[in-house]
């Protein structure tokens, strides 16, 4: 009898961990999406460029205030843009492979 409480125990415990490790990624993907939606500008002290970004480190515009004609500054903005995004989605990627690394499993929502 005393076996018997014990395993429920053990497994109302286990669903407790099991339950509370879903809501916690629930409220993950919550601050994901938020973070996804919250934009941010930064521009350097001289203000010739700015760049828009948003919580999850995705540039969404590059603006440079100069006197290139429109065709080549345009270029110029879409391939920073690009740029800084594939650096950062790098960045990303080494920090999730690090962090599988050090649990020995991936995380959700690391990804």
């Amino acid at each position: 009898m005393e076996k018997q409480a014990s395993r429920d125990k053990k497994g109302y415990c286990m669903f407790d961990k099991m339950k509370g490790l879903m809501e916690m990624q629930r409220k993950m993907e919550a601050v994901k999406k938020e973070l996804e939606s919250t934009n941010f500008d930064i521009q350097s002290p001289d203000g010739s460029v700015k760049i828009t970004m948003n919580g999850t480190q995705e540039v969404k515009e590059v603006v440079i205030k100069d006197n290139l004609d429109a065709e080549a500054k345009a270029a110029l903005e879409n391939a920073l843009k690009d740029t800084f995004n594939r650096a950062i989605k790098r960045s990303q990627e080494i920090g999730t492979q690090k962090m599988k690394n050090a649990v020995g499993f991936n995380l959700p929502g690391l990804t």
